[in-house]
């Protein structure tokens, strides 16, 4: 089976969204109350689950341009990469977490391919697996580090926000 066009890698640096609204989806990632990320990703899944149910959702608007589909299998992810670093991050002092490349993973795992009647349930039970991590964090673990290999430092909270971020964009790239 060939697998689908490539698209281009996004090599932008979503950092700013910390400190900035996005100008796109609208997300003021500085302003959301970190003990109602645990709620906001659930509630983003159900947004990903009526998304899924809809008309043609494995058909690219572009070839260029991944599916609804292809976007939740991403999201999926996601929410699963963000559990791990969690996870390191509340276990481990000041981590560095590992490099993913999304790019790879989309076409080595076939997003292409998926079956989104599948990919719904999986996108909403890890969101809600990471949401109960978001919803068990004491008030004296907010502020525990990590980083990326790149430099780039977080904080519990911070990374929080950051992931919020990541999943409210896609659902508003796929018109969700």
């Amino acid at each position: 089976m060939t697998p689908a066009p490539q698209i281009e890698p996004d090599t932008k640096d979503w950092t700013w969204v910390l400190a900035r609204p996005c100008p796109d989806c609208g997300l003021v990632a500085s302003a959301v109350d970190r003990a109602e990320l645990g709620r906001l990703i659930r509630d983003d899944a159900a947004g990903w689950e009526v998304a899924l149910s809809a008309p043609r959702v494995t058909e690219r608007p572009r070839p260029d341009v991944w599916s609804v589909t292809e976007y939740a299998c991403h999201v999926r992810d996601v929410h699963t990469l963000f559990a791990e670093r969690l996870a390191m991050m509340l276990g481990t002092d000041d981590p560095e977490f590992p490099n993913w490349d999304q790019d790879v993973t989309a076409v080595e795992s076939r997003y292409d391919l998926a079956d989104p009647a599948e990919v719904s349930p999986q996108l909403v039970a890890a969101a809600h697996a990471v949401a109960d991590v978001y919803d068990a964090v004491a008030d004296d673990e907010w502020a525990r580090p990590g980083r990326r290999g790149n430099g780039d430092a977080f904080t519990v909270e911070s990374i929080g926000r950051y992931h919020l971020h990541d999943v409210v964009h896609h659902l508003w790239d796929v018109g969700g």
